[in-house]
């Protein structure tokens, strides 16, 4: 079985300078594919701003900047992201034709099996299973290997598995998902701690 690859999903940003040393930790301790930079605001200039700070310290690691749906889709290259992560499916549709091919298109909140197998056949680049729901609770760790397990086995479409904590990153690695997800918990304490549990993380996903 291939080893997974990591990706991370930031807490909501609202200072970039503060959380800028917290992303150079985690992204110095091991190689990362793709960072989901979410935003505790809803200003254009003030997302620009984030963004256009942060943005660099990911992309000049090798790794994918993915950002939420903006109001206007023409705002994503723009601001200089790769791509969106679609977490509401009614927004799907209208990312595919605004985006591909030229940026990444992820879909998230995907509810069912029947939902992930529709967006695998609209054409994201990938798909997650696990993530937090609206009110930050999130799905039993056995179903989200299960489905991690089957989509693996059955599609092409790349997954992303959603780690709730750092006991969840060996098991979804274990299942062949292409690619395991580090969320806000990776990013609680100081630049030290972080890549700490980053390193930590890269290790469990070694097969």
């Amino acid at each position: 079985m291939p080893n997974a690859s990591l990706c991370l999903i930031t807490p909501r940003v609202a200072d970039p300078a503060a959380f800028r040393p917290l992303l150079e930790a985690a992204l110095g301790a091991a190689r990362v594919d793709s960072v989901h930079l979410r935003l505790a605001v809803s200003d254009e200039h003030d997302a620009r701003r984030i963004i256009q700070a942060l943005g660099p310290v990911v992309q000049d690691r090798g790794a994918a900047l993915i950002i939420d749906p903006p109001a206007d889709w023409r705002e994503v290259a723009r601001w200089g992201a790769d791509g969106v992560h679609v977490g509401d499916p009614d927004q799907l549709k209208d990312a595919l034709q605004a985006l591909k091919p030229d940026r990444i298109v992820g879909a998230g909140g995907l509810r069912s099996k029947d939902a992930a197998m529709g967006a695998g056949e609209a054409g994201v680049d990938y798909v997650m299973f696990g993530e937090p729901r609206a009110d930050g609770t999130v799905p039993p760790a056995g179903q989200v290997t299960d489905r991690c397990q089957w989509w693996a086995e059955v599609f092409t479409t790349p997954c992303i598995g959603y780690a709730a904590g750092p006991d969840m990153v060996k098991p979804l690695a274990a299942t062949g998902a292409e690619f395991v997800a580090l969320g806000e918990w990776l990013f609680s304490g100081s630049p030290a701690e972080v890549a700490e549990r980053m390193r930590a993380a890269a290790e469990a996903v070694i097969a």
